[in-house]
C-alpha cells in the first residue's frame, strides 16, 4: 500500500514510525514532514490544509490510504475532499471536527446527550463576559471558542487573571478563534486523556495517557501545547474508563450520528476525574501531542490495521492488543517557549542515540541544514521510551536526553511525577 500521512509534528513522526513497521506499508509519504520523518519516509513539501495540493499529490503518487494528523486540515474539510474523490481516509469530516474546532458546539452536544461537563456560558462581546466573570468569581476557566494551537485556554486563579484573559482574547490574541469565548466553572480533580477510535457506530479504546501542560516542574507556569506525557495513567482505571465510555463517549458518538454528522477518526476525551467520577474538559478530534508519541510506542505496527478498520467502517472486527508496559515522552523545547524563542539553533548528539522498539526520538520542530539538525519550533523533540514499569521508561528517556547536545533547549525533569 502507498500511504500518505498529513502533518509535520512529533505526532506525525510517531504515527509514521508505527505505520512504517506494518508489512502492509509498501511506501510512506508524509506531507510536509520534518527532519526526523525524512529519515524513515518520503517528505512532500505541500500545505496539508490545501485540498487541491493534497488531492494532486494523492493522484500523482497513487495513494491508497490517507491519515490526517493535525486538527487544522480536518477543520478545513480535507477529509471531506479526499472521500469525495474516493480516497480511503482516516479522520472526521469538517462538520464532525467541530467537536474540537468549536468549544461552544461541543457544549451543545454535551447538553443534548447529558454528558457530564463543566457549567458554562458563551459570549461574543467583552462587556457581558466581564460582567459574568465578575459575578462568578475565581477560579474560573476562559476559552477561545475556536482552534488556537492548544493555547486558547486560560485557567484563571484570580478575578484579575480572568478579566485580563478576556481582554487578551477579545483584543485578538487568538485571531478568529477568539471571536466567541466559552467561560466555564473551574473543575477540581486530576486530568487524564482517553483515546478512542470511532467508525461512526462502533468504538475501540486505544489507550489512556496523562500529559503535563504547564511549562515548569511541578506543573507550574503558563500552559503549553504539552511538555510531556505518559501511558497508561493510573487515575484512568477500569472503572473510571467504563464510566467515561458509558456517560460521555458513547452518548457523544450517538448524538453525532443522530445529527447526521457521524464521527469517524480518533476522539481524544480530556477528562477531569474527582472521586472516581469523570467529567469532560474538552474533545480533540486527533491524537494528542505528545500523548500520541507514548501511545504509538506501546501500540506499534498494529496501528495501521486499527486506523484502516476505522476508515473502512469495520471497527467492530478488530481489537487493540496491549503489551503490559509503560511509555513516557519528554518534550525538549526551545528556551523561551511558550513565549518568544530563537530558531535555527543546532542540535547535536542525535546520531549517537540507538533507536529501537524501546526508545525513539520523535522530531516535532526540526529541519536538516548543511548536514545538521536545527530547531525550527517551540517544542522541538519528543524523547520517548517504554519499559516494564513507568520508572524504567522514565529512566530510559532521561538517559537519552543526557546524550543530546542542545544548549538552547530545556525540558521538564519531572514528567510522570503524579504516577511515580
Amino acid at each position: 500500500m502507498n500511504i500518505l500521512v498529513l502533518g509535520s509534528g512529533g505526532r506525525e513522526h510517531a504515527l509514521a514510525w508505527a505505520i512504517k513497521q506494518n508489512p502492509k506499508c509498501d511506501r510512506l509519504i508524509v506531507a510536509p514532514g520534518n527532519a526526523g520523518i525524512a529519515a524513515i519516509a518520503e517528505c512532500a513539501a505541500i500545505d496539508p490544509c490545501d485540498k487541491h495540493a493534497v488531492l494532486e499529490l494523492c493522484q500523482q503518487q497513487a495513494i491508497d490510504f490517507v491519515v490526517i494528523g493535525p486538527e487544522a486540515p480536518l477543520a478545513a474539510g480535507v477529509a471531506d475532499a479526499l472521500r469525495a474523490q474516493g480516497y480511503l481516509t482516516f479522520g472526521p469530516s469538517a462538520q464532525a471536527a467541530q467537536l474540537e474546532a468549536s468549544k461552544a458546539f461541543t457544549k451543545a452536544v454535551c447538553d443534548a446527550c447529558d454528558a457530564p461537563t463543566a457549567a458554562y456560558a458563551r459570549f461574543t462581546q467583552a462587556g457581558p463576559a466581564r460582567d459574568y466573570v465578575t459575578a462568578q468569581g475565581a477560579p474560573i476557566v476562559i476559552k477561545a471558542d475556536g482552534l488556537a494551537a492548544g493555547k486558547g485556554v486560560i485557567v484563571a486563579l484570580t478575578l484579575q487573571e480572568a478579566l485580563d484573559g478576556l481582554d487578551e482574547i477579545f483584543a485578538g490574541a487568538f485571531g478568529a478563534a477568539g471571536a466567541e469565548v466559552v467561560i466555564e466553572e473551574f473543575m477540581e480533580g486530576e486530568e487524564a486523556s482517553l483515546f478512542i477510535l470511532s467508525d461512526g457506530t462502533d468504538i475501540a479504546v486505544i489507550g489512556g495517557a496523562q500529559d503535563h501542560k504547564r511549562v515548569g516542574n511541578g506543573d507550574t507556569g503558563p500552559n503549553t501545547g504539552g511538555m510531556g506525557a505518559y501511558s497508561p495513567a493510573p487515575i484512568l482505571n477500569a472503572q473510571v474508563e467504563q464510566k467515561a465510555l458509558d456517560e460521555i463517549v458513547r452518548p457523544t458518538i450517538a448524538e453525532m450520528a443522530r445529527r447526521g454528522t457521524p464521527f469517524q477518526g480518533v476522539l481524544y476525551a480530556g477528562l477531569m476525574i474527582q472521586n472516581g467520577q469523570p467529567r469532560l474538559v474538552e474533545y480533540n478530534v486527533r491524537f494528542g501531542d505528545p500523548e500520541c508519541q507514548a501511545l504509538m510506542l506501546r501500540l506499534g505496527a498494529q496501528v495501521l490495521d486499527l486506523l484502516m478498520a476505522c476508515a473502512e467502517g469495520r471497527l467492530g472486527d478488530v481489537q487493540p492488543q496491549w503489551a503490559d508496559d509503560h511509555a513516557i515522552s519528554v518534550v525538549m523545547a526551545a528556551k523561551g517557549y511558550p513565549g518568544s524563542y530563537e530558531k535555527g539553533t543546532v542540535i547535536g548528539g542525535l546520531d549517537m542515540i540507538e533507536e529501537n522498539s524501546q526508545q525513539v526520538v520523535f522530531h516535532a520542530g526540526t529541519t536538516a541544514k548543511d548536514g545538521q539538525i536545527t530547531a525550527t519550533g517551540g517544542r522541538v523533540l519528543n524523547v520517548t521510551a517504554r519499559g516494564a514499569s513507568l520508572q524504567e521508561a522514565h529512566d530510559r528517556a532521561y538517559a537519552m536526553i543526557e546524550q543530546i547536545d542542545w544548549p538552547e533547549g530545556f525540558w521538564r525533569t519531572d514528567i510522570g511525577w503524579r504516577a511515580l
